[in-house]
């Protein structure tokens, strides 16, 4: 079933309540807002809490040891594709993962990093002919208006790359990874396909298309964690904050709970 665009916008607005920064900022908030009343005991104990509480929210999703860990224990449960295989499939399906939008600086709408690493590595898996054709995932994102689907940007650049544009199939009605899962069945059938995803989505995206009927078999794009869970390098420079961290941590959060709504609502 897919979203109105009503709930695809609360969906969309729900996912800031797993934030990191959305807490910290809730927290720093409240004790800002403590801050301008007049001043009494009991006031200045929940200021330090709400302060304190903030900061160690901050510590520990800015820090790098605690979110690569965080991050390996999710991309760690799929297995490196094996290259070496003689298994062929019906089609390699490659699912969207943003777009940067044109706008009155950048003249054109481009795919994120990781839409285009996807896409990539897609191309890539086409070219070495592990299935004939190349099923392009991503519908339009846009929660107000309208913009051009995700879909469309990722064949001009599949095509860039070497794809024909006979073997390349494009699904452009879908804005979540279940709906990535629904339409490609619908496209495909019970199809035996080769699934691009980033490293960190491929539980959840495995899950979802193998609940469709697909017999999907994961190929884990671009890896966040560089190392196996509870690696330390020994630099101490890991202690420090650090914004793209709490990226991080923000991500693999994202995926948890997003798998933990799915399982619960019955989609894996």
């Amino acid at each position: 079933m897919e979203l109105s665009p009503f709930l695809f916008g609360l969906y969309k607005l729900a996912k800031y309540a797993v934030y990191p920064l959305t807490w910290i900022s809730l927290f720093l908030g409240l004790a800002a807002l403590l801050a301008l009343f007049p001043t009494s005991p009991g006031r200045i104990r929940w200021i330090r809490r709400f302060t304190i509480i903030a900061l160690l929210l901050l510590a520990v999703f800015s820090n790098r040891i605690v979110t690569h860990t965080f991050l390996g224990l999710i991309e760690q449960q799929v297995q490196p594709f094996d290259s070496s295989t003689v298994k062929r499939f019906d089609a390699i399906v490659v699912l969207g993962g943003g777009i940067a939008h044109r706008g009155s600086l950048r003249p054109s709408d481009e795919l994120s990093p990781a839409a285009l690493e996807r896409t990539v590595c897609g191309a890539d898996l086409l070219a070495k002919g592990f299935a004939p054709k190349l099923v392009l995932a991503g519908g339009d994102g846009s929660i107000f208006g309208s913009g051009i689907d995700e879909a469309s940007i990722m064949k001009r650049a599949a095509m860039q790359l070497g794809a024909r544009e006979e073997t390349i199939v494009i699904e452009n009605r879908s804005r979540t990874t279940y709906e990535n899962a629904v339409q490609t069945k619908r496209l495909l059938g019970n199809a035996s396909i080769l699934l691009v995803t980033s490293a960190i989505h491929v539980p959840r995206a495995v899950g979802l298309f193998r609940k469709q009927g697909l017999d999907a078999t994961p190929y884990a794009c671009g890896y966040l964690a560089q190392d196996l869970p509870w690696s330390w390098s020994g630099d101490p420079f890991d202690f420090l904050p650090d914004v793209k961290v709490l990226y991080l941590s923000t991500e693999a959060l994202s995926e948890v709970v997003g798998t933990l709504v799915y399982r619960a609502a019955g989609k894996l």
